[in-house]
């Protein structure tokens, strides 16, 4: 039975984005997966510059608003509160929807979670590390129709007893290999694909490529904003907020000092579309160097498609996706990552794609959505497990497949 799925990819990038965005690149691909093959019904709740193909798109605001995301709270609040309005109007109205795809963090589920039977079940994917947010999850209600799924085990062991309960396992983010540009022979350069912020050690990867020698192009955003030139122009304001910004703080700091004294280390803005996939294709080694627990990774898998080696500190999801000295490295200090970079010319580029052809495929990634889907309506519906884990009246197994999806809240509609 096919249904219709609210996907709701929140305000801060289109999907897909223009450059920086790891949950909006994956959610081309889940979306794609979902109406081609599974042939259900997408509608997005989204930002008005997306342009992925779907039955419908929701949005309040026309641009993404990932510059003001870092902001203070008292600048960013209304944002995602703006945007759920909308959705949740949306919902309201549309009873045709079957299930409630989330992806944006704490206000998503909790806003969704106070639809209980006025609205339909809800998925929420947790794609951060649950620390962040340990006060929340530990009182959660969900009221029986708001459920949880990880994207690695390394992350979900990080959830509380709470989250626990409405969590319904993991599935791993997913591509298509064959989307992504392959090249046996590369340049002479490494890379950094991430947003500018201590966690994830630009710092370090700068320190390192400047004892070595090696050239660094280090794609990303600082603070939302998408390239040195417009840095710039927002610091020659003496009023600009971005003066403030954690991680404009960081970059100028920590390491923009590395590309003042070594013309071969530099920031060349964020990347997105078939460039994107030139520069990844290209370099000798994707560069990892995080310091905090990393969920998962959508650049790693987008380096391991390319058939580009990756480095990583041995943190959160980078042992579940690296096979150390297979398709790159696992560091465990600094000059531990400094000995494995000198090392990745012996990485086989081939087996780094097959690497992800054969764990984190669109289409694997896909199926296990629409066995969640179909869970969590079961479950939202009476039929299969209590979030408590005890068995409910009447057993999901026990019922045809067109049964277990029947939704109390769909009806006939003309749109």
């Amino acid at each position: 039975m096919s249904l219709t799925v609210f996907i709701n990819a929140g305000p801060w990038l289109p999907v897909p984005p223009s450059g920086y965005g790891g949950v909006e690149n994956m959610l081309v691909y889940l979306i794609k997966e979902l109406q081609e093959r599974h042939c259900h019904r997408v509608i997005l709740g989204t930002v008005g510059d997306s342009r992925v193909p779907v039955k419908r798109q929701i949005y309040r605001f026309q641009e993404g608003r990932h510059r003001q995301i870092a902001a203070p709270y008292s600048d960013t609040v209304s944002i995602a509160h703006g945007h759920m309005e909308r959705v949740l109007k949306t919902i309201r109205r549309m009873r045709e929807i079957d299930i409630v795809h989330d992806f944006l963090e704490v206000v998503g589920p909790s806003m969704l979670a106070q639809l209980g039977t006025d609205g339909p079940p809800v998925l929420h994917t947790l794609q951060w590390n649950l620390v962040s947010h340990e006060e929340y999850y530990r009182h959660f209600d969900g009221n029986g129709r708001v459920f949880f799924n990880g994207i690695s085990d390394p992350q979900m062991q990080a959830a509380g007893k709470n989250l626990r309960r409405y969590s319904l396992g993991v599935v791993h983010n997913g591509i298509d290999v064959d989307d992504f540009t392959y090249r046996a022979t590369k340049d002479d350069y490494v890379i950094t694909l991430a947003r500018f912020t201590h966690d994830k050690g630009q710092d370090l990867a700068a320190r390192v490529c400047a004892e070595l020698d090696i050239p660094l192009r280090m794609a990303g955003t600082v603070g939302g904003i998408d390239s040195p030139h417009l840095l710039q122009k927002e610091l020659r304001d003496a009023d600009s907020p971005f003066h403030h910004y954690r991680d404009v703080k960081y970059y100028l700091q920590s390491v923009r000092p590395y590309e003042v004294t070594n013309p071969r280390i530099a920031w060349v803005g964020s990347v997105g579309g078939e460039a994107k996939k030139e520069f990844v294709a290209g370099a000798r080694a994707l560069l990892m160097p995080i310091r905090w627990e990393e969920p998962f990774g959508m650049a790693v898998i987008e380096a391991l498609a390319s058939g580009t080696p990756v480095v990583a500190m041995r943190r959160g999801a980078m042992p579940v996706i690296i096979r150390d000295g297979h398709n790159g490295f696992l560091a465990d200090s600094e000059q531990e990552f400094k000995d494995r970079l000198r090392q990745v010319g012996d990485i086989d580029p081939e087996a780094c794609r097959e690497s992800v052809r054969e764990r984190f495929s669109a289409a694997e990634m896909a199926r296990r959505y629409v066995e969640l889907y179909e869970q969590v309506i079961r479950r939202a519906n009476g039929r299969g497990h209590s979030v408590s884990g005890h068995p409910a009246s009447n057993s999901a197994a026990a019922l045809a497949p067109s049964e277990a999806l029947s939704s109390p809240r769909r009806r006939p509609t003309n749109r």
